[in-house]
């Protein structure tokens, strides 16, 4: 069984945007400690699988992130399950759940199945608007709703999410200040070497996402750059 709690770095491939062979080939050998395979829009069981199918050429780890009950599909490690705390819409927090629940509850390997508790901070990406999520939130309602997933809800992860801007490195490291056992992951920006060192000295984990596909050369730098850093 994969921990979690010992990882640093790990990818994020969207599986409505293209990637080549040969791109794949040099993500999953990077040395980064696991693939999440997860979207906001376009996510089809297609899709899904076909990214699945070339990741699965490779030994690392491959966690698929449930974003519809529709694209859930056997063969992933890991199945990480968000639950968006800081949305205004019932159906992100519980509903879905609800309803997977009751639909696989009783064939669910639950040992492979990790819930993270999202807080939604960049208002203009798509995942805010889809989720409803209220983004306006001082230092303090973060750090709030870290120490409920971890004291109230007893999650494995919390999810710092700017998606595609470069989050507040102070609320990152405040957030991380009040968890002591629960996973702190963090993504949103990092698309260099500094921003993968500066948010790692807060975050327990960095998921790189976007810049894979705008800069591959620079994603994996901060490979490198954890790497080195753990060294």
């Amino acid at each position: 069984m994969y921990d979690v709690r010992e990882w640093r770095h790990v990818f994020k491939l969207d599986p409505d945007k293209y990637i080549s062979d040969d791109d794949l080939e040099k993500i999953c050998e990077s040395g980064t400690d696991a693939i999440i395979v997860g979207g906001t829009d376009g996510v089809t069981l297609e899709k899904v699988l076909d990214l699945m199918a070339r990741i699965r050429r490779y030994t690392v780890p491959c966690v698929l992130e449930v974003s519809s009950i529709d694209s859930i599909t056997p063969g992933f490690d890991l199945y990480f399950i968000p639950t968006v705390l800081n949305s205004q819409d019932a159906k992100w927090i519980t509903g879905l759940h609800h309803e997977a629940v009751k639909e696989y509850g009783e064939i669910m390997n639950w040992e492979e199945i990790f819930v993270q508790g999202y807080c939604i901070l960049n208002e203009d990406c798509k995942a805010a608007k889809l989720t409803n999520a209220r983004t306006s939130l001082s230092k303090d309602d973060v750090k709030a709703f870290a120490m409920m997933a971890e004291k109230m809800f007893h999650l494995p992860i919390f999810y710092l999410e700017y998606s595609g801007a470069y989050g507040d490195r102070e609320i990152v490291s405040e957030v991380k200040k009040v968890l002591e056992k629960t996973t702190l992951f963090y993504g949103g920006g990092i698309e260099s070497v500094e921003h993968a060192k500066e948010m790692s000295d807060c975050a327990d984990v960095i998921v790189v996402g976007n810049i894979i596909y705008d800069n591959l050369q620079a994603a994996l730098q901060t490979v490198q750059a954890i790497r080195s850093k753990i060294i």
